[in-house]
């Protein structure tokens, strides 16, 4: 789940020689008209007026959600330097054929539990392809406990990308997700629903974004994304095909390394040597301290912690303190981690801890409809997210009539890697314009 290159790449010496025609610094905000209240023959009753108020509510949630704020260019980037970037990351360049320009994105989304909010994302675009409607691609990027490390903030990993992506021909989105670049508060870890509403959100904003750069995105969207990004990608792709937004539809099905499966694989891979315990600690740590504000599982982080990490460890992950400090100020086991009691909670998960893991789960619980094709990428060697939970989604979409393809990239691939050996793959096969 964590992204193992978070540290950005050095920035490019040159300047941003400008951005595509027609592009503001800065787009004011969108507002939505107030809905017109409808004329009541009689006084409603309470529980009617209850429920009208509901309704109007969430249609007001709807026309907002996904509206564009503001749209600030990052600079073009010579595809003689996206190559380069690529290259010192160890990922193939060999679809870069355009330059790209980069903007953040600032839009309108709901929080976990449903309340208004702001969130940021980058959007990538080709320049000088001749093409007017571009194939959309979702990257949702791995496990970042940085705020500074989002894509649409850091000329990292994730960045260099979605360039690629769009140095190809294609419209490149990626979410920073909720409190992760520009966006308040703190980041839901793993709640794959709001990961999923806010990548939504920014989907459309992206829409909004491209048309006023004088492009177009196609309906058919493919969506990859890497680690918890693979989680973010496929929940996206069932809400698609679940028909939460008619613009768009899924196409292409790609996620790599992606932790489907918590109660049955991620969680037990910890206590039976799949998932090092490094990577254990890390995730165990982030997970419960993001899921507690969701769904209260502790009253005080004393009874899930030892001490002295209960007295750091939600401190640790505020959205300022990147993996490589938080790393240091952790144990290395999760037996000197956790109280006997969450111990043993973990290895036997009941109650609130087993309703939040399996609500979490249900991402490849969905129809794919024809067409959609869905290959997911693992690898026998990774120990941060088994090969378990690949092979876990794809018995559940055979089960909805779909046909997955599981791509092993080798037991001699470690997290990361996996992705590396995948990127090839994701760069050639996805949708581009031609």
């Amino acid at each position: 789940m964590k992204n193992t290159t978070q540290q950005p790449l050095p920035r490019s010496r040159r300047r941003s020689r400008g951005v595509a025609t027609g592009a503001a610094l800065l787009l004011t905000a969108l507002t939505t008209a107030p809905a017109m209240a409808a004329a009541q023959p009689l006084p409603a009753r309470p529980a009617e007026t209850a429920r009208s108020a509901t309704a109007q509510g969430a249609a007001r949630t709807a026309a907002w959600r996904g509206s564009l704020l503001s749209l600030t260019p990052l600079g073009r980037q010579h595809r003689s330097r996206i190559v380069d970037q690529a290259r010192q990351t160890g990922l193939d360049a060999h679809t870069a054929r355009h330059d790209v320009a980069n903007y953040r994105l600032t839009y309108r989304t709901i929080t976990a539990d449903g309340r208004p909010t702001t969130a940021s994302g980058l959007l990538s675009l080709p320049l000088g392809t001749g093409r007017h409607r571009l194939p959309a691609v979702v990257h949702a990027h791995g496990t970042l406990a940085y705020r500074g490390y989002a894509p649409s903030v850091a000329d990292g990993l994730d960045r260099t990308v979605s360039m690629l992506y769009a140095s190809a021909g294609r419209a490149a989105v990626a979410p920073d997700y909720l409190g992760l670049g520009t966006g308040p508060g703190r980041h839901p870890y793993m709640d794959a629903r709001s990961a999923g509403s806010a990548s939504l959100d920014m989907l459309r904003a992206a829409r909004t974004a491209t048309s006023r750069l004088g492009a177009t995105l196609d309906r058919r969207v493919s969506l990859t994304g890497f680690s918890q990004g693979g989680q973010v990608a496929m929940e996206l792709a069932r809400e698609l095909g679940r028909g939460a937004d008619p613009r768009f539809r899924p196409g292409t099905v790609a996620p790599v390394g992606g932790p489907f499966d918590l109660d049955g694989s991620e969680l037990p891979g910890m206590f039976d040597g799949r998932v090092s315990p490094r990577s254990a600690v890390f995730y165990v740590s982030f997970f419960l301290t993001a899921q507690n504000r969701l769904h209260p599982l502790y009253r005080s982080p004393s009874e899930v912690f030892r001490a002295p990490y209960a007295d750091r460890v939600e401190a640790l992950f505020d959205g300022e303190h990147p993996a490589e400090k938080i790393a240091g100020k952790l144990p290395g086991r999760l037996e000197d981690l956790l109280t006997d009691t969450w111990y043993r909670k973990l290895r036997h998960p009941s109650g609130a801890l087993l309703t939040v893991l399996r609500t979490n789960d249900r991402t490849c619980d969905w129809t794919p409809a024809r067409g959609v094709r869905i290959t997911l990428y693992t690898a026998g060697g990774d120990h941060d997210v088994p090969m378990a939970n690949s092979i876990s989604c794809a018995k559940e979409l055979r089960a909805h009539g779909a046909r997955p393809t599981v791509v092993d990239q080798g037991a001699d691939a470690d997290h990361f890697t996996s992705f590396r050996r995948s990127q090839p793959s994701l760069a050639r096969d996805l949708p581009r314009a031609r």
